[in-house]
C-alpha cells in the first residue's frame, strides 16, 4: 500500500492532477478485500482501460468494480479526464500519454506477483487443462479436407527446405542431444542424467540408445542394462502448477529424462536451420523478442500492424497439425513423434492421453507452436487476399508478419481473416490482449501508445522483512532500479530506505556490477581501490548459490564432455563434482567491483 500511494502521488504530480481520493479508495478497499484487490481487481480495471483505448471510448459494460461519475469511472478520474472526455466517454484527440502510463502503472503493477494461489484455483486450472484437451479433439474433428490440405501446402512453402535438411540430419544421425538443468518426471537430476539407463522402444526405432547414450561401442558393456520401455510402460509427463498470478497458476508439464534429452537434439537442429534460412528468420524467432517489440512500436505509431495474443497457446496446438506438417519428411516425422510424450499424469484426473502436441516443458513446444501459428497466419492472409502464397508474396510480407511463441504481429488489413483462421484451427485469440483498431499495441513484454513507450514496472515478489529473505531482497533491489530508470525518483527515495531497513550496505554501482546496489545516471561511487586489479570496489551483498554435490565419473563424465556444445571448456571447472539447480539462493556480504 505504501508503494502504491507513493507511485500514485508521483504519477499525479507528473500529470498535474490529484490522487487523494484514489488513495482513500484503495486504502479502504484493501482493508476490506485484502491483497486480492491489488492483484486481481485493480488489474481488471487496467485491462478494461486498455480495451477502452482500443475501442476509442469507455463502454459502460466495463469497469464494473468501481462507481461512475458522469461518463467515466470515478476511480483514477483525474488521470482518465486527461485521456477521455468525461461527458461522452470518447477518447480525446490528443490524450495525455503520461496519464495513460500512470493508469497502467497504478492498476497493473501487482498483476504478476509470484504467489501461490488457492487450492480451489489450482484445481480449476487442472480442470482447464483437461477441458483444453477436449477442445483440441473437437477442433481436429471439425477441420475439413480443404483446411488440412491448405495447411500442409502453406507449411511446405515455408518450411519445406528446412524440413528436408532436418530429415537428412536425422537419417545421417547428425543430431547432438543435450541434458538440461531442470527437473524431470523420473526425478533424475544434475549429473545423474548422464548415467541414465532408461530408453523407449519408440526412440530406439529412430534414435537408438547405442548412439545417444554411449560415447562409442567400447562402452556398450557398461550400458548393457538399458531398460527399453514399451509404449504402454512409458513414463507420462508430470503436469504441475507453478506460481504465475494470485488469480491463476501456470500449468507446465515435466518431461521424462529420455524424452527431454532427445528433444534437445532436434531442437538444436531446428534452431540452426532457422538461423541459416534467410526467409524464416525474418518471420519467426525463438531467441530475441526485440524484433516483435520494434514492430509493435511501429504498429502503435502508424496503425498498420496489429498485435495478437493467444490464450493457452501451447496447449491448443494439435498433434495432428504437427503430423500434417511433417508427413512428407518420414525420418524427421518419426524422430519428432518418438520424443513426444503421449500421456500426462494430471493431478485429480490420473493419466490421460494427449491430443495436444506438447505442453510448456517440452523442448520442442516453443518452436513447433511458432511454426504452426506462422503457417495458420499466412493461410489466413492468403484467404483474405485471394492471392496464392508464393516466394514473391512471402517477400512482400517480410516486416509485416512476425511470430515469437504466442506473440503475433500481422497487418491490420488481414486481422479478421487471421483471427478466424486461427480459431478454425483450434487456437483461442485473447481479445483482451490483442490490439488493432486503436493506437495501443503490446508484444513481448513492451507496450506502446501512439509511438510512445508506456511499458510499466511490475512488482514480482512481496517485500522482504529479514535478511534471510534473499529472493525477495534481490527482487526488491531490481524493482528499485527499474523504477529509477523509469523516472519515479521520489518513490525510489522511499524504496531506498525500505531496502536499507533489510540490508545495511546498499552502495551505488553500475548495472554490470555483481553487487546488489543502487543504479544512478551519475555513475558509481567507489569506496576502495582493489589491490589485485586496481579497480573500484564497494562493500555490499552478492547473490550466492551452492550447486548440489553430484559426482560424475567414468563413462558418464566422458559422455558429458563429448556432448558439450560450443567447443569451449566448461565455465564451471567443478561441473563433474557439482551439478543441477541450486536448492536455494542466498546473499553474502563482501567487497566486489562497482562496475
Amino acid at each position: 500500500m505504501s508503494l502504491w500511494i507513493r507511485l500514485a502521488n508521483e504519477s499525479a504530480s507528473r500529470c498535474h492532477t490529484s490522487a487523494t481520493r484514489d488513495i482513500k479508495t484503495v486504502a479502504s478497499r484493501y482493508e476490506h478485500e485484502g491483497f486480492s484487490f491489488l492483484t486481481i481487481t485493480l488489474p481488471q480495471f487496467g485491462k478494461d482501460f486498455q480495451k477502452s483505448l482500443e475501442s476509442g471510448e469507455v463502454d459502460r459494460s466495463l469497469f464494473t468494480s468501481t462507481k461512475w461519475r458522469a461518463g467515466l469511472p470515478a476511480f483514477l478520474g483525474g488521470f482518465l479526464d486527461r485521456v477521455f472526455d468525461r461527458s461522452s466517454g470518447t477518447l480525446l484527440d490528443q490524450p495525455d500519454v503520461d496519464a495513460i502510463l500512470a493508469v497502467r502503472q497504478l492498476t497493473l503493477m501487482f498483476d504478476k506477483v509470484l504467489l501461490e494461489t488457492t487450492v480451489r484455483r489450482q484445481r480449476k486450472a487442472m480442470s482447464g487443462f483437461i477441458q483444453c484437451e477436449q477442445d483440441v479433439r473437437s477442433h481436429d474433428a471439425l477441420l475439413t479436407d480443404l483446411d488440412r490440405s491448405d495447411f500442409k501446402r502453406v507449411s511446405s512453402l515455408l518450411f519445406g527446405e528446412m524440413f528436408t535438411n532436418l530429415d537428412w540430419k536425422v537419417f545421417d544421425r547428425e543430431l547432438s542431444p543435450k541434458h538440461g538443468p531442470g527437473a524431470t518426471a523420473d526425478r533424475i537430476r544434475g549429473n545423474g542424467k548422464y548415467k541414465q539407463k532408461t530408453w523407449t522402444h519408440r526412440l530406439q526405432q529412430i534414435l537408438p540408445w547405442e548412439e545417444m547414450l554411449a560415447v562409442n561401442s567400447s562402452f556398450f558393456g557398461e550400458l548393457a542394462g538399458v531398460d527399453i520401455l514399451e509404449p504402454g510402460a512409458e513414463i507420462p509427463v508430470k503436469v504441475i502448477s507453478v506460481p504465475k498470478t494470485l488469480k491463476t497458476p501456470r500449468i507446465i508439464a515435466v518431461e521424462p529424462t529420455a524424452m527431454q534429452y532427445a528433444q534437445q537434439a532436434i531442437l538444436q537442429a531446428i534452431l540452426e536451420e532457422i538461423r541459416s534460412n534467410d526467409t524464416l528468420r525474418l518471420f519467426l524467432d525463438t531467441k530475441s523478442q526485440t524484433p516483435n517489440q520494434r514492430m509493435a512500436l511501429r504498429g502503435s505509431r502508424y496503425g498498420k500492424l496489429a498485435t495478437l495474443d493467444l490464450s493457452e497457446a501451447s496447449d491448443r496446438v494439435s498433434n495432428q497439425l504437427v503430423r500434417e506438417m511433417l508427413l512428407d519428411y518420414p525420418h524427421l516425422h518419426a524422430a519428432v513423434d518418438a520424443c513426444r510424450s503421449r500421456k500426462a499424469d494430471v493431478p485429480g484426473f490420473g493419466v490421460v492421453r494427449l491430443a495436444k502436441f506438447a505442453s510448456m516443458g517440452s523442448a520442442l513446444c516453443f518452436p513447433f507452436e511458432a511454426m504452426v501459428f506462422l503457417t495458420i497466419i499466412l493461410l489466413g492472409i492468403e484467404r483474405a487476399s485471394n492471392v496464392p502464397l508464393d516466394p514473391a508474396r512471402l517477400s512482400y510480407l517480410v516486416g509485416k508478419v512476425r511470430v515469437y511463441g504466442d506473440d503475433i504481429i500481422v497487418p491490420v488489413d488481414y486481422v479478421s481473416s487471421v483471427v478466424e483462421t486461427l480459431e478454425t484451427f483450434g487456437s483461442k485469440v485473447n481479445l483482451g490482449k490483442s490490439f488493432w483498431t486503436g493506437r495501443f499495441r503490446e508484444s513481448c513484454g513492451r507496450e506502446y501508445y501512439a509511438g510512445e513507450d508506456v511499458s510499466i514496472v511490475r512488482v514480482r515478489r512481496v517485500f522482504p522483512t529479514q535478511l534471510k529473505h534473499a529472493t525477495e531482497i534481490i527482487s526488491m533491489v531490481s524493482l528499485r532500479n527499474q523504477l529509477y530508470h523509469a523516472g519515479y525518483w521520489e518513490t525510489v527515495k522511499w524504496l531506498d530506505e525500505k531496502v536499507r531497513g533489510v540490508i545495511k550496505y546498499f552502495p551505488v554501482v553500475l548495472p554490470t556490477s555483481p553487487v546488489l546496489g543502487r543504479h544512478s545516471f551519475l555513475g558509481y561511487k567507489p569506496e576502495r581501490v582493489g589491490v589485485a586489479l586496481q579497480n573500484p570496489i564497494v562493500k555490499g551483498y552478492r547473490v550466492s548459490s551452492t550447486i548440489p554435490l553430484d559426482v560424475l565419473e567414468g563413462h558418464g563424465a566422458l559422455l558429458k564432455f563429448f556432448l558439450k556444445r560450443g567447443g569451449l571448456p566448461s565455465v564451471d571447472e567443478r561441473h563433474l563434482e557439482r551439478a543441477g539447480r541450486p536448492h536455494a539462493v542466498d546473499i553474502k556480504l563482501g567487497w566486489a567491483s562497482a562496475v
